[in-house]
């Protein structure tokens, strides 16, 4: 008994001290940019390649992944959590608004609007059921002594595949700070991100009460980068909210109060690897449509960003894996966003996908792509 007595005590104090160790790196004056790859749907797996991903994770160097779940998987996702903490991965961690059972829901469409997922617009997000389930999900974690690299509250939501907000079909347009004002479907939108912003700010309640992640990062969610205002040429008619338009009508509704750093996506086009003009242009879209509001720490017009998702996809899945394009447009946006990280308004780069997505991953054919190891390499 004893010798069992002492063991317990010292993994349990080793854990506390890890995770408290791991919480003052995260506190308000910790500007460390953070590096990681996403794991797509990894409770879909078996526990066999669940654990194989994450010692292939380990060995690889990667320290922080960025997973997502909902609440029926709540259990196996902080067991999976709890594996690659075991195995210095921290998980950032998407994590979404509860409805009542009642609420309306908009039917997938799969012939007409394949990727638009049914689901109940966001304006119906129930705060108390909210609350309830992060206050659960972060005692799950304090109890497991786990400290997350960052909570993101919801995913894409100025985009109708995570937006059921958004009608199917729409007006085929873009929208505008204006439009979210004015247009009738952009002052629908609207009220959705008004409940978002009242759902954000139990989930920061929770957090800043947390035993050992009161110092996580806190993002909004990741929003897609939908290009240029206006009309939205799509094959099929449907609409969108630029990353400015959301981002500023949310800062004008008290989001700077509430979150660390915006969450941002951005998949570049792909066209002319190692051509300096096609460099050029992928460049200034970046910087006018993706990442305008992205400002320094402390700045007062606005919060640094995470890009939590970004990435170039490879056809070519034949083995051994042919990445020279794909290597040279990743070398690329690392030196873009260098000055970015170097300038703190960028703060965190989490690439899309390490496995779980086919075209787009970069472990393949038993190891780490030439394009994984330059878009996971510390900064």
């Amino acid at each position: 008994m004893k010798r069992i007595y002492l063991y317990f005590f010292a993994t349990c104090c080793f854990t506390v001290a890890r995770a408290q160790n791991l919480t003052a790196k995260r506190s308000p004056g910790n500007t460390e940019v953070t590096i990681g790859a996403n794991v797509v749907h990894p409770l879909n797996w078996s526990l066999a390649e669940q654990n194989a991903t994450l010692s292939e994770l380990r060995s690889a160097g990667v320290s922080v992944i960025r997973i997502g779940f909902f609440a029926p998987d709540a259990d196996k996702g902080i067991a999976f959590i709890k594996r690659a903490y075991a195995q210095n991965i921290r998980v950032l961690l998407i994590i979404h608004s509860q409805y009542a059972p009642n609420a309306p829901i908009r039917p997938y469409q799969p012939k007409e609007f394949p990727g638009m997922w049914q689901g109940p617009p966001l304006s119906y997000a129930d705060t108390e059921l909210s609350r309830l389930y992060f206050q659960q999900l972060m005692d799950k974690l304090d109890t497991n002594g786990i400290v997350l690299a960052g909570l993101e509250l919801e995913n894409e939501i100025n985009h109708p595949g995570f937006n059921a907000e958004f009608p199917l079909p729409g007006e085929g347009k873009n929208f505008s700070l204006d439009d979210l004002y004015h247009d009738p479907e952009g002052q629908q939108i609207a009220k959705g991100y008004l409940k978002y912003l009242k759902v954000l700010t139990v989930l920061k309640q929770i957090r800043d009460h947390s035993k050992l992640n009161q110092y996580t990062p806190l993002l909004s969610a990741g929003l897609s980068d939908t290009g240029p205002e206006g009309p939205w040429p799509q094959p099929k008619k449907y609409d969108a909210v630029s990353i400015s338009a959301t981002i500023r009508f949310l800062r004008a509704n008290g989001l700077d109060s509430l979150v660390d750093a915006y969450g941002i996506h951005v998949y570049p086009w792909a066209d002319g690897p190692g051509d300096k003009a096609a460099a050029v242009h992928r460049l200034r879209r970046l910087m006018q449509t993706a990442l305008p509001e992205c400002h320094p720490i402390g700045s007062t017009t606005g919060k640094p960003c995470w890009i939590t998702e970004w990435g170039f996809a490879n056809d070519a899945t034949a083995c051994p894996s042919d990445e020279k394009a794909r290597s040279l447009l990743v070398q690329e946006m690392m030196d873009d966003f260098r000055p970015l990280m170097q300038e703190k308004r960028l703060l965190g780069l989490i690439y899309y996908s390490w496995t779980g997505d086919r075209v787009w991953d970069v472990y393949r054919c038993g190891a780490l792509t030439e394009s994984g190891k330059i878009a996971l390499q510390p900064f």
